[in-house]
């Protein structure tokens, strides 16, 4: 089929490259021509683990375009996907204008029986009031509206593509539903689950679902907070409930809060949701405030622990691995507040381009060890698979103090001590750093094992 997306950022790529890699002749337009030259000589403005090179070879198998002409695009599609953005204001509230705008500005280019399927997340009802608006921009109502919304992670978005839980169709009428049937049937015959519904629980459902995984984090993050006061261990507990079915392991693990570009405006936006519809969600709205709040405790729980004006090496600024995506991560809150405390904030990221353009008065290091190097306090602030490997021995050697703070336990406790470093995790009890190393850096460790989370 014929396709053209609308928006060439994060969600609009992956969804071009893996409709592409279905078979389908896919044209990805977006207003910027800079972006747009780039992705035509195949640069890839973003960084997500495999895009480039999937982009790259289905351009040479000639299924993916690039353009900033949607209009001639449109002529001939069976179907445009809106990808846009949809910021996000104080109350959480959703800006639709960029979606509204497409839908009208691309309606009248359509040929007649063409579908417009919303993309970008939406809040319930956005389906139905963009259909009217196409409906009067075309004088008819001959153009479908329908809602797919995307479940895509950072890092593994290609993976959740075409190796989906589900594909959610929203559709109000048989002829767009059918489209989408068409357009997903290479993922329907790998037995990957199609649930088709009207478009307003679409819409619902990919709220409600990100609503969801975010609680679970705020729930095992408070865990952690009360294994800490119990002597116990929160990587242990979460591993005995997410042995439960009904629960799961994903998204147990403790960590600084939750960030990037969909749980935080996610959840405002269902809050705001609920607050304007009369029906609030009050377990959303706690949750909203206390992985603020955690941000905040965290940077304090830093501060207490290193020495007045000391240095703090501080490994990770994304909001997660395998994404350089920094909106609303952890470092974005807890850098400013170390700064402002009179701390030298030494930091290494292995994407470090997004956060270097929003983190000041830091210094940015080419290595792990170079951000180490004579530091008094080492911060694991996201979970980059070489963090997990690292030279520990090496890394006491390199620091001035000997604490190590692993804010995602992603680092054995053990091997830590037995390196010689003073390890405090998140949820679990402190390890001294092993006699044949004790020495330096006791003070900041008795101050961190005594500090609140």
């Amino acid at each position: 089929m014929k396709i053209v997306v609308l928006g060439a950022g994060y969600v609009g790529l992956t969804t071009s490259a893996c409709l592409a890699d279905l078979g389908h002749s896919v044209t990805c337009c977006d207003i910027d021509p800079q972006r747009i030259a780039a992705l035509q000589s195949a640069r890839v403005p973003i960084f997500e683990p495999g895009l480039s090179e999937l982009i790259a070879q289905q351009m040479q198998a000639e299924r993916l375009h690039f353009t900033t002409d949607a209009n001639m695009a449109a002529n001939d599609a069976d179907a445009v996907f809106l990808a846009v953005g949809t910021p996000s204001d104080r109350d959480g509230d959703i800006d639709l204008s960029y979606v509204e705008t497409a839908a009208q500005a691309i309606a009248p280019y359509l040929p007649s029986a063409a579908v417009i399927v919303l993309k970008s997340t939406v809040v319930a009802g956005t389906a139905r009031r963009v259909k009217s608006l196409v409906d009067a921009s075309r004088g008819g109502g001959d153009i479908a509206v329908a809602s797919n919304p995307e479940f895509l992670r950072e890092g593994t978005a290609i993976k959740d593509f075409l190796h989906a839980d589900r594909i959610v169709i929203g559709a109000d009428d048989a002829r767009s539903e059918a489209v989408l049937r068409m357009i997903y049937a290479p993922l329907a015959l790998r037995g990957i689950p199609i649930l088709a519904t009207e478009t307003v629980n679409a819409e619902l459902i990919k709220y409600a679902a990100n609503a969801l995984l975010a609680l679970k984090i705020g729930f095992i993050n408070d865990v952690a907070d009360l294994c800490e006061r119990l002597g116990g261990d929160v990587t242990a507990v979460a591993d005995g409930i997410g042995r439960d079915h009904r629960i799961g392991g994903a998204f147990l693990a403790a960590g600084p809060g939750f960030g990037g570009s969909c749980f935080p405006m996610d959840t405002r936006a269902f809050a705001s949701s609920g607050r304007r519809h009369g029906a609030q969600q009050p377990l959303v709205e706690t949750l909203i405030e206390r992985n603020e709040a955690r941000k905040q405790a965290l940077a304090a729980r830093i501060i207490e622990a290193a020495p007045r004006h000391g240095r703090v090496a501080i490994l990770g600024t994304s909001f997660k691995a395998n994404t350089d995506d920094v909106r609303e991560a952890a470092a974005l809150t807890i850098v400013p507040l170390l700064v402002a405390a009179g701390l030298s904030v030494h930091l290494h990221d292995p994407q470090p381009d997004a956060a270097k353009r929003l983190l000041s008065n830091v210094q940015w290091h080419g290595t792990a060890l170079g951000a180490l190097k004579d530091a008094d306090l080492a911060v694991v602030l996201t979970e980059w698979d070489q963090y997990r490997t690292l030279d520990l021995p090496k890394v006491a050697r390199a620091m001035a103090g000997n604490t190590l703070l692993d804010l995602r336990n992603i680092i054995d406790p053990e091997r830590a001590a037995g390196a010689g470093l003073n390890y405090q995790g998140l949820g679990r009890a402190p390890l001294a750093a092993a006699p044949a190393r004790r020495g330096h850096g006791g003070t900041a460790m008795a101050q961190l094992a005594a500090s609140p989370a």
